[in-house]
């Protein structure tokens, strides 16, 4: 009987040019069954070009693929998952307007006579999501379900397709932390049952602990492939970024002073429910100072930024900026003296299908600078742009001129750093503006809203991660249930007091504290 080959996949240099730019260049990656192999790596480093290679949505130039020693040939994710691999997306593949069930099943049909069987395919499903923990309503739309049961629904869509080697393209970078230890969990489950997992991620904390070998690819090479337990954060990172990554934020005491955010007994509706989110919310953001607002996602913290940024219109509250009520001002009025880094990159940050260069000038194209005789002056936003993609780093195939859909995640995030944090603004909302990058965007991101706080901005701060609350955040507001419960300074509380606050164990002290 012929030995079993000690990998199950294996991936021999694998090289992918797109036009500008050689995304991988002759990497070698190699996956024994039953193991979790992290593939980390900087935004824009070729990690889901090299995932998306294996998943057959894009043809190497050169190199091949074997599974268990067998060169095999994937033309397309259909040949991919007749091979027993799967994929979650960084950027989900659902389709919105279906129910749960139909998007498992889409493309995996059960059929008897031309008829599709779905009574079948639910108890295949419930067997599925009973076994590994991961319960969600089968009859719910995708587009009412919370960012985390998306992502269920995209591991029982490669589980119900019995896939043994399962892709992970970035799956925490829009999860809280308990979501997160969840899925840790099934992927610790998944590898004891001799499913194979490639996890990419940039998150250290999490490649330490739940990667049995991590791969590191840099600018499109192949950097080289370690055992987890012989190597630490700080040499990761530095294999990662090229350099030594500060990982702890330095920064000064803050200074603050005058109020330039208040926000008085707000109401905001949810667009799901008929009740409110946000439930007469109060609170001030000086000049010179980041506040942060934490709290466990789905706690009313977006429909409060909707509120804030004019995505929805409050029911009754006021919001005062710079001393004026801006309660029912447009979206371009807050404008004024607000900059917003949204939640949702897509959805509320980028036109897609516009160039990098339009999306960095996106609110500021009527300004002077930019006008030339009633018409875009195209050489003053060239200018602009290639000043801001240096500023920031934001890398991508054809500079200027590359369309922001064809950017990796991280990239198309500093985009819109950038692009907000450039317009000067007297308040910054930034909401989870570090999801999607590396350590060492993180502290480039970090160190630029450290300096705009210095430089007498009012930064309003929204995290789901716990680090980043603890070591950004000069004072600290908890949402539960739409409520404010508590308000905590970072340098005073652990992050176990304020996990107990997230979920609502401390809620009655916490608003003794604020009252």
């Amino acid at each position: 009987m012929a030995a079993q080959p000690e990998y199950i996949i294996e991936m021999l240099g694998i090289t992918k040019r797109f036009p500008g730019i050689v995304a991988n260049d002759n990497i070698t990656l190699q996956l024994r069954k039953g193991e979790i192999h992290a593939l980390l790596g900087e935004n824009g480093a070729g990690k889901s070009t090299l995932m998306s290679v294996l998943f057959g949505m894009y043809q190497p130039e050169e190199g091949v693929i074997k599974k268990n020693g067998e060169v095999v040939k994937i033309n397309d994710p259909n040949d991919a998952t007749a091979l027993g691999i799967g994929m979650v997306h960084q950027h989900f593949k659902l389709i919105e307007v279906f129910t749960v069930l139909d998007n498992i099943i889409l493309g995996a049909e059960t059929t008897k006579l031309g008829f599709l069987q779905k009574k079948e395919a639910r108890k295949k499903v419930e067997a599925l999501s009973e076994k590994y923990g991961l319960h969600v309503d089968l009859d719910a739309k995708v587009e009412d379900i919370t960012v985390g049961m998306q992502q269920r629904v995209e591991i029982l869509k490669m589980l119900y397709r019995d896939n043994e080697i399962l892709i992970f393209d970035e799956p925490t970078a829009v999860l809280t932390p308990q979501e997160i230890e969840e899925l840790m969990h099934t992927m610790r489950g998944f590898a004891k049952e001799g499913k194979s997992i490639l996890f990419i991620s940039h998150k250290l904390n999490e490649i330490m602990e739940v990667s049995d070998r991590v791969t590191v690819l840099r600018k499109g090479k192949g950097i080289g492939t370690v055992n987890t337990c012989d190597t630490n954060k700080q040499a990761l990172s530095n294999m990662m970024v090229g350099r030594p990554v500060q990982l702890e934020i330095q920064k000064d005491e803050a200074k603050p002073k005058d109020t330039v955010l208040s926000v008085r007994d707000l109401h905001v509706k949810s667009r799901i429910h008929k009740k409110d989110a946000v439930k007469g919310v109060s609170f001030d953001v000086h000049a010179g100072e980041i506040v942060c607002i934490a709290g466990i996602d789905g706690n009313g913290q977006t429909e409060l930024v909707y509120g804030l940024t004019g995505l929805e219109k409050p029911e009754k509250g006021s919001i005062t900026l710079c001393g004026r009520d801006i309660s029912h001002a447009s979206i371009a009025a807050r404008g004024e003296n607000m900059s917003h880094i949204p939640e949702d990159r897509h959805k509320h940050g980028l036109v897609l299908d516009f160039t990098l260069e339009q999306n960095l000038v996106l609110q500021r194209f009527q300004e002077k600078q930019f006008q030339h005789a009633g018409f875009i002056d195209n050489v003053s936003v060239r200018k602009y742009a290639e000043r801001l993609i240096d500023k920031f780093d934001v890398r991508s195939g054809q500079g200027p001129v590359t369309r922001a859909r064809s950017m990796s995640g991280g990239n198309q995030q500093k985009a819109i750093i950038a692009r907000e944090l450039d317009r000067d603004k007297s308040l910054v909302v930034a909401v989870q503006p570090t999801r999607g990058l590396d350590v060492g965007a993180i502290e480039y991101i970090h160190g630029q809203l450290v300096a705009e706080r210095d430089a007498g901005k009012a930064i309003l701060l929204v995290s789901l991660e716990l680090d980043e609350v603890m070591s950004l955040s000069d004072r600290i507001l908890v949402m539960y249930e739409g409520e404010i419960v508590g308000e905590l300074d970072p340098k005073k509380t652990s992050v176990q007091e304020l996990g107990l606050y997230m979920a609502g164990a401390k809620r009655d002290a916490g608003k003794e504290e604020t009252a």
